[in-house]
């Protein structure tokens, strides 16, 4: 059998190849290593997922020691098991889908090559999230897949907005990274010891335990998973820490689709999923992962119903999608979850590679104002738009169907307020999901043409390489749901076996098969009204939505301007913390203590001193650290 770890090694290969060769290899030669490689590790994916549904296994790789200091002991351990296999088949096929799109989408870039390096080193840093054993290890790949988004939301650095979207998503990560890097060291205080199997079996052993901190009692578990959730709220777009996913459009629209579709916003949905184990013990946070899915999907939802970026449309569709995957996790649905992840995965990416075709052909215009009557100039990108809205609106027998009515189906099957509450949240939500689908169809590729003649007249058909793409993602989005849905939510499918857990009274989801089907169309129903309340709306009172948005402009404005979430951000973070810095410590401090006495011009004489000091002499610069380390050392001897 072929060493899994390969599918690991190859992403990384391309990357230093690339990053160190790329002026020799070229264009052609950077397009052909990665794409190959890609084509490979989807390949070896594929044969080791066939090779452990055969033996009904998993496999576990340990090598050499990465970290041992004292109790501390932290391999490069790698679990390839049913979860992580498909995982990084989505993450392979669709990585693989937009390195070949690039080729051609990116071909007149100068800088492509270092393009499809980062495209492959993103890549390798989610196999390694998905597939590392314990949390040290995934929390590397956690990382360095925000870094690579970093990297890439601003591959276009001389634009501002690309930049000032990067470090914005950055930042917002960062809230999350902290939230997880203190769940990982109260993990180790109290179990020691960071990987998962050993983890996992010591939960139910702590559902008393609490400590103390700050004179106040606290709650283990319910400690642990609330940073933990914190974490994938983050990563994954969730209400309040949703700000940097739209503005991550500044990026180009391959990044748009590998971000979005089956990579970086994905990552906290599968931790929660590991973490299934442990989430199982913590009911409060179960509630609130439901209440906060619920929220997200109606805030993505109805802000997307009134954007006119046809990118952000797109995007806010996915924190919408996100939000189902977490209220499915909130009730323990953790393979509704990844059925409804796998499926968003193939659809989204076909919105998002199908939109950077329009946005190609109409010379980089994304405002579907400036569009329109694109039905008759691209016939093929509209049949796979239309395909790729229709799973996402959940019509009738494509893959989105299957997955987002099993998730509000199952809140149907606990018969409280709370999952009450979340499917109708997630029910209106589906109207607004199929309105701002159908929205963007209709002013596309049907509403008068409102572009140049200039453009209108250059609007072509893709290239061969666009066309595969999304040929590929057509059929994934039409088959995948109906093939792979019995193997994952068909009633008493233990497909996933050992990597998730459900306690015994969470195994219920056999009982959606006797809701009653009047129940089950509501969604459909709702679904179908919004679509036909946009051709109503924009074919015959288009001249009244005018009027309605002047009329009602406060509701409008709204959302339009995303619940007014950046307008807060700005004035209780931004303005407070600028005036707060101006007034205290430049005002009071500096003006009004350093200057007027000698220590400010202390300060800048030993600033002149140790820039002449530390000029370009690099063994000096070593000698400091090296007394700066051992005073150190020292302190903490006789600190202990």
């Amino acid at each position: 059998m072929i060493n899994p770890t390969i599918i690991l090694i190859l992403p990384l290969l391309s990357t230093l190849i690339i990053l160190f060769q790329g002026r020799k290899l070229g264009i052609y030669g950077a397009a052909c290593l990665s794409i190959s490689n890609m084509f490979l590790v989807l390949l070896i994916t594929l044969y080791t997922f066939y090779r452990m549904v055969i033996n009904e296994d998993y496999i576990y790789i340990e090598y050499t020691n990465w970290i041992n200091v004292g109790l501390l002991n932290v391999s490069w351990g790698f679990l390839f098991d049913m979860l992580t296999m498909l995982m990084m088949i989505v993450v392979t096929f669709i990585s693989l889908l937009v390195h070949f799109y690039s080729y051609e989408y990116m071909n007149s870039d100068p800088h492509i090559v270092r393009f499809f390096a980062y495209l492959s080193m993103f890549t390798f840093f989610m196999l390694v999230l998905v597939s590392s054993n314990n949390l040290l290890l995934l929390f590397l790949g956690w990382e360095g897949v925000g870094i690579c988004s970093y990297l890439l939301i601003g591959f276009w650095n001389t634009r501002i907005l690309a930049n000032r979207s990067a470090i914005k998503a950055l930042i917002v990560n960062r809230v999350g990274d902290v939230c997880l890097v203190i769940s990982i060291s109260i993990i180790f205080l109290f179990f020691r010891t960071l990987e998962f199997s050993t983890l996992f079996s010591l939960y139910p052993y702590f559902l008393h335990t609490t400590f103390t901190f700050l004179s106040i009692k606290f709650n283990l578990l319910n400690t642990i998973g609330l940073f933990i959730f914190l974490g994938c709220m983050a990563k994954s777009a969730q209400i309040g820490l949703h700000t940097w996913l739209p503005d991550a459009m500044e990026g180009p629209t391959p990044v748009s689709a590998l971000i979005h579709a089956a990579t970086m916003v994905t990552a906290g949905v599968f931790l929660i999923i590991r973490f299934s184990p442990a989430f199982e013990f913590m009911p409060n946070i179960l509630i609130n992962m439901l209440f906060i899915g619920s929220l997200t999907t109606f805030l993505g939802a109805t802000i997307g119903m009134l954007q006119n970026d046809i990118k952000k449309i797109i995007a806010y569709s996915t924190c919408s999608q996100l939000g189902y995957m977490i209220l499915a996790c909130g009730l323990s649905n953790y393979a509704g979850s990844l059925f409804h992840l796998i499926n968003h995965a193939f659809f989204k990416a076909l919105l998002f590679l199908a939109a950077g075709a329009i946005i190609h052909s109409l010379l980089d215009e994304q405002d579907i104002r400036k569009m329109g009557n694109l039905f008759n100039l691209l016939p093929f990108i509209y049949i796979a738009f239309l395909i790729g809205s229709l799973a996402l609106a959940g019509f009738p027998f494509l893959s989105g169907f299957y997955s987002k009515d099993f998730i509000l189906e199952s809140t149907l099957i606990h018969y409280n307020i709370n999952s009450n509450i979340a499917f109708w949240f997630g029910t209106i939500s589906a109207f607004f999901t199929a309105f701002y689908s159908f929205r963007l169809i209709y002013m596309v590729f049907f509403s008068f043409n409102n572009s140049y003649r200039r453009i209108v007249s250059k609007t072509s058909e893709p290239a061969i390489f666009i066309y595969v793409s999304l040929i590929l993602l057509i059929f994934s989005s039409i088959l995948v749901g109906y093939f792979i849905k019995d193997a994952l939510i068909g009633p008493g499918s233990n497909f996933l076996g050992s990597s998730t857990f459900l306690l015994p009274w969470h195994s219920n989801t056999v009982d959606v098969e006797f809701i009653p089907y009047w129940i089950k169309i509501i969604p459909i129903f709702i679904s179908f009204l919004g679509m036909f309340l946009v051709l109503y709306l924009y074919k015959f009172l288009f001249y009244e939505i005018i009027k309605y948005k002047i009329k009602y402009h406060s509701y409008y404005s709204f959302f339009n301007n995303k619940w007014y979430f950046n307008n807060l951000y700005n004035f209780f973070i931004g303005k407070i913390t600028f005036d707060l810095s101006y007034s205290l410590f430049y005002k009071t401090l500096e003006q009004g203590l350093f200057e007027p006495t000698a220590f400010n011009n202390i300060i800048y004489k030993t600033s002149i001193i140790s820039t002449k000091f530390f000029n370009d002499n690099l063994h000096r610069y070593t000698f400091f650290i090296v007394i700066n380390f051992l005073a150190f050392l020292a302190l903490l001897l006789i600190i202990v």
